[in-house]
């Protein structure tokens, strides 16, 4: 709902004369760090200094000392709350362009000293680049009355076209400082959301797999119970209405599995009748990357018990998405991958050397694969890890528990 015009100017007012200043936004890091340290001190030797100035400048008009201690106090104050409350040290400016106008040489261009002069306007430009439209309009208006007041009338409209000016540059400066901070603001929203994406299609791919995984091993439980009163001898009733019983909780498993995969799968995904890899395809997916120009070494330790095969799926995947990394960012490099048992768990790492080449113009990537593999990894409460090196390559490190009891079911 728009604002009546009235309550807008109104609201402006208020902000400008009597509201106090919006707390400063603090910068993430300083522009200059090294110069930090010294800034308090200039500051201050610049205050004094201008003190200084101001009380030599105001001597000449023959003034009392008090009231010239009085005038210097108040040309140099705007300048102490100017960076952190712009508002208030225009507030004083304004005061001080009222009052500081005793004993003004005859015939000079205006009443001031030219230190109130050069801080009034250096107060206004940083007002104008901090504040909106409403409070600046104020603004100018405000500071164009002790203008009119007390300049003599044929310098009248040089001062007001540089306040003029000083007022449309701040806003511009505004403007461009508040177009950026919500272009970042947006981009950061569309980066965290692109990465949610990413990991809502992730483990949307790994639920459909999982669901073929799991959908065979229900299938085979449904065929032996039905089939179990015909192979096994002298099954009686109660036997025979117990494999019924679990053959249809089977299938009924399986419906609703397929309903919930149904709701998984998009308009683009289509029936995936591929049989799943696992830990016995390393070998030909290595074989693979190598017939591709990639070195890669393959060490895999066979655990004694057999691997589930949603853990054998996950370590396929890993060991896929390592290998297309180390292809996609760093061309010529030699790349190690090592399965192996690691207590109830299996281990997997995939480390690369630095490239020889650098990577293809673009070729920079969304990060998504990691992502894939840090979810496949959390699925099966296992832990991962992935970053470079201190050579200049990079590792990755999956550890995916199972239950070595269960891994012949």
């Amino acid at each position: 709902m728009e604002k009546h015009p009235a309550r807008v100017a109104w609201q402006g007012l208020r902000r400008a004369v009597w509201d106090a200043d919006a707390p400063p936004s603090r910068p993430s890091s300083p522009r200059w760090p090294a110069l930090t340290p010294y800034l308090g001190p200039i500051g201050l030797l610049a205050v004094v200094g201008l003190f200084a100035a101001t009380l030599a400048s105001e001597n000449e008009r023959g003034l009392p000392a008090p009231v010239t201690i009085g005038f210097a106090a108040l040309t140099v104050a705007p300048l102490l709350a100017l960076p952190r409350r712009p508002l208030l040290s225009w507030r004083l400016t304004v005061v001080a362009l009222c009052v500081c106008t005793f004993n003004a040489p005859a015939g000079a261009p205006w009443p001031w000293n030219p230190v109130l002069v050069l801080g009034s306007l250096l107060v206004l430009a940083v007002v104008a680049a901090r504040v909106d439209r409403p409070v600046l309009l104020w603004v100018g208006l405000i500071t164009s009355v002790p203008v009119l007041a007390q300049v003599d009338r044929d310098n009248r409209i040089g001062i007001l076209a540089l306040l003029l000016t000083l007022l449309v540059l701040g806003d511009l400066v505004r403007g461009n400082r508040t177009s950026r901070r919500a272009l970042a603001t947006q981009t950061a929203l569309s980066e965290r959301e692109t990465e949610r994406r990413a990991v809502l299609e992730e483990r949307t791919r790994i639920a459909r797999e999982m669901h073929d995984v799991v959908a065979h091993h229900m299938s085979m439980i449904a065929v032996q119970a039905e089939t179990a009163p015909y192979r096994l001898a002298d099954v009686r009733e109660p036997a025979r209405q117990e494999f019924v019983a679990i053959a249809g909780a089977a299938r009924e498993a399986l419906t609703d599995m397929r309903r919930l995969l149904g709701v998984l799968r998009n308009d683009f995904t289509g029936p995936e009748t591929a049989p799943k890899p696992g830990l016995a395809d390393l070998g030909t997916m290595v074989d693979g990357a190598r017939r591709a120009g990639l070195p890669v070494r393959l060490e895999a330790d066979p655990p004694r018990a057999a691997v589930p095969a949603p853990v054998g799926l996950a370590a396929y995947r890993i060991v896929q998405e390592g290998l297309a990394n180390a292809a996609r960012h760093a061309p010529g490099s030699e790349v190690w991958v090592t399965v192996r048992a690691d207590g109830d768990a299996l281990a997997v790492r995939v480390v690369n050397t630095a490239g020889s080449a650098p990577p293809p113009t673009g070729e920079r990537g969304s990060g998504h694969g990691v992502v894939g593999m840090r979810e496949r990894a959390r699925a099966l409460g296992g832990t991962f890890t992935a970053g470079p090196l201190d050579d200049g390559g990079y590792a990755v490190d999956a550890r995916l528990p199972y239950d070595e009891e269960s891994g012949d079911a």
